[in-house]
């Protein structure tokens, strides 16, 4: 039983020494081309908690979710756009590599403020 518990505590420090995948993300929907756009110390998992928000009619934004009740979940692209290489020296300062990375997509994407939720 207490090996049980050592692997248990094994998988926790395993998994909060593993570099979340920090990066660029965005929420389409099709029909219009609006654009939720963001970035994230976890990119993926932001990507899930919005669409948990949407699913569960408590997402923020007024806009994504009337057009998330109007067409549903149907209508909508989840994706990460990219994803910041782990440094070999730790974190650095992710926040700005972040910030530089999504307006390096903002520009690329062509994304104006009508374009965004």
């Amino acid at each position: 039983r207490p090996a049980i518990l050592m692997d248990r505590k094994e998988l926790i420090r395993q998994y909060k020494e593993t570099p979340r995948p920090a990066g660029v993300y965005r929420v389409v929907h099709t029909s219009s081309g609006r654009t939720l756009f963001g970035s994230s110390f976890d990119a993926p998992a932001m990507l899930n908690r919005v669409q948990a928000q949407l699913k569960m009619r408590g997402h923020p934004n007024p806009q994504l979710s009337k057009d998330w009740a109007a067409d549903g979940e149907g209508a909508f692209v989840f994706e990460v756009l990219d994803l910041l290489t782990p440094s070999e020296g730790g974190d650095g300062d992710l926040a700005d590599d972040l910030r530089i990375l999504e307006a390096l997509w903002v520009e690329k994407l062509g994304l104006g403020a009508e374009a965004l939720y």
